[in-house]
């Protein structure tokens, strides 16, 4: 099977998913100027979660796939979550949140099924599996990343500096497609069940339907303590 072909297929029957993420009401809202600016505090507390496992999760890849043709696809991928991780700290800091704020921020079970689900194909998951499952996933992310980049800085006075993070996800490597693309090609190649890589990426993109859902306010848990 072409991997280029059945990424094409999972593309086009996760279109209704992107739709609803791309038109999400949260972005909508930040949008709208209709959410308090405390809520972005939110996001910042749920990222750190999220970067914190998703840096372990890529480690363990790098390690597991150490030696392999599959080691730079990995690779690549560590160091856009690190500069993430870096970028991460100027969010918060514009927000008004130290790193004591960020560890003590307590996630929302819902806005981190998606990194747990990373931490389980991390370690069981096949390359192509991980790398399709990114691959589907990224475009929708990175736009919404784009958006809020704008809205953080049209509508809550951030500067550029500010969403370097946001940035970051909007502008994804060049070669990124590609590689991934040789990693599922090579999984295919030597068996992985299209099957499987289907499933990575339909609950992947899934678990990022979940997050936007959970940060809505009426969605939040009382345990939330980063306000």
């Amino acid at each position: 099977m072409d991997a280029t072909a059945l990424i094409d297929e999972i593309s086009r029957e996760l279109q209704p998913v992107v739709d609803r993420l791309l038109g999400h009401p949260y972005v909508e809202a930040l949008a709208a100027g209709q959410m308090p600016r405390e809520q972005l505090r939110t996001i910042a507390g749920e990222q750190h979660a999220i970067i914190d496992s998703d840096l372990k999760s890529v480690a363990h890849l790098v390690g597991r796939f150490g030696g392999t043709a599959d080691l730079s696809f990995f690779l690549d991928v560590l160091a856009g979550e690190r500069a993430a991780w870096e970028g991460l700290k100027a969010l918060a800091g514009a927000l008004g949140m130290s790193e004591a704020d960020l560890t003590a921020y307590e996630p929302l079970a819902g806005a981190h099924a998606y990194t747990c689900y990373m931490a389980w194909l991390a370690l069981y998951g096949s390359a192509a599996e991980v790398a399709a499952a990114y691959l589907v996933n990224f475009p929708a992310w990175g736009k919404n990343c784009g958006r809020l980049s704008q809205i953080l800085k049209e509508r809550y006075g951030l500067t550029e500096a500010d969403v370097v993070f946001f940035d970051g996800f909007a502008a994804p490597a060049p070669e990124f497609e590609r590689s991934a693309l040789a990693v599922i090609q090579r999984g295919l190649d030597a068996g992985v069940d299209p099957r499987l890589i289907r499933r990575s990426a339909r609950l992947l993109q899934a678990y990022e339907l979940l997050y936007w859902d959970t940060l809505l306010p009426r969605r939040q848990e009382t345990g939330d303590r980063s306000q």
